[in-house]
C-alpha cells in the first residue's frame, strides 16, 4: 500500500502537478493540505476521472485538507472535537482498515504572538484527540504538514533558525509528547541523513538548487504499521516543476496484513 502526503499551497493552482503525480505513482492514498478552497469549489471531477475518491474540508483562501484514495474512505470526520474552525485543519478517514489523520498544523506567525500560543495549544488538543479516539496498538497513520522541524538535521541552518516558529524548542517538545504516545517517523526509520527537506521557501533565491530547506511534512505510524513500512522517501521532482508548491511529496510503502 502506497501512502503519500503533499502541501499543495492551493489545490487548484497545483491540480496539474497532482494529477500527473497520481498517474505516475499510483498511490493508494494521497493526503493534501492547504487546499485553499471552499468545499463548493473543490475540483472533484478531474480527480474522480483519474480513478480516485476524494473527501475534503476547506475554507476560502486559507487552510483546507483533503484525502484522495483509490479505495472508498469510511468513517470520515473533520476537525478536532471542540472547535468548528479546526475542520479545515484535520480530516480523518479509514481506508482498508487503516485510520488516517491528515493535519495541517497552525504555522504560528511569531514566537511571541497569540498565534504561536494557539499552535502550542493545538498540539495539546491533538494529543488529547489521539488519546480519546485511539490506542497505540491501532493501525493508525498521522500525516501532513506539521509546521515543525524536529531536529537540527531537519533544517538548512539550525543555528540561525533556532527559535523561529517552525524550529522552536517549545513546539519540538509538543511533537515529542505525541510521538511518545506511540508514533514512529517513517522517513527517519529509513533515512538518518541530514539535508533531506520537504519545504523550500519561495523567498530564498534558488532555494532548491542550494538545498536551503526544511523537513516539515511527515508520515507517522503506530507500531503495527511502522514495522510494515518498507520504504519512505521525499520526491523532489514535483518541486522542480513550473509554478510548484513550496512543499513536495512524501511517500511511504507498507506491506503485510492490513496494509
Amino acid at each position: 500500500m502506497i501512502i503519500s502526503t503533499f502541501n499543495a499551497n492551493s489545490i487548484r493552482s497545483r491540480l496539474g502537478i497532482i494529477l500527473e503525480w497520481l498517474e505516475k505513482n499510483k498511490p493508494d492514498v494521497l493526503c493534501i493540505q492547504e487546499t485553499k478552497v471552499q468545499d463548493e469549489d473543490f475540483p472533484c471531477e478531474p480527480i474522480e476521472k483519474a480513478g480516485y475518491y476524494v473527501v475534503f474540508s476547506g475554507q476560502k483562501s486559507y487552510n483546507g485538507v483533503a484525502v484522495i484514495s483509490r479505495h472508498k474512505p469510511a468513517n470520515v470526520s473533520a476537525g478536532l472535537d471542540s472547535e468548528p474552525k479546526d475542520k479545515s485543519r484535520l480530516l480523518r478517514v479509514k481506508v482498508k482498515g487503516i485510520s488516517i489523520v491528515n493535519t495541517y498544523v497552525p504555522q504560528g506567525f511569531e514566537p511571541d504572538s497569540e498565534k504561536f500560543d494557539y499552535k502550542l495549544e493545538w498540539f495539546d488538543r491533538l494529543l488529547n484527540y489521539f488519546q480519546k479516539h485511539f490506542v497505540p496498538e491501532d493501525n493508525l497513520l498521522w500525516m501532513g504538514d506539521f509546521n515543525i522541524a524536529p531536529e537540527a538535521k531537519d533544517v538548512y541552518d539550525p543555528v540561525g533558525l533556532m527559535g523561529s516558529v517552525c524550529y522552536h524548542p517549545a513546539v519540538q517538545e509538543k511533537l515529542k509528547a505525541i510521538m511518545n504516545w506511540g508514533f514512529t517517523d517513517c522517513f527517519r526509520k529509513h533515512c538518518d541523513r541530514a539535508g533531506q527537506y520537504t519545504f523550500f521557501d519561495y523567498r530564498l533565491p534558488n532555494a532548491v538548487k542550494r538545498n536551503l530547506g526544511w523537513r516539515l511534512d511527515f508520515i507517522m505510524a503506530t507500531e503495527p504499521l511502522a514495522r510494515r513500512c518498507v520504504e519512505c522517501r521525499i520526491d523532489m521532482e514535483p518541486r522542480l516543476k513550473e509554478k510548484p508548491s513550496d512543499h513536495t511529496f512524501v511517500v511511504a510503502k507498507f506491506t503485510g496484513s492490513n496494509a
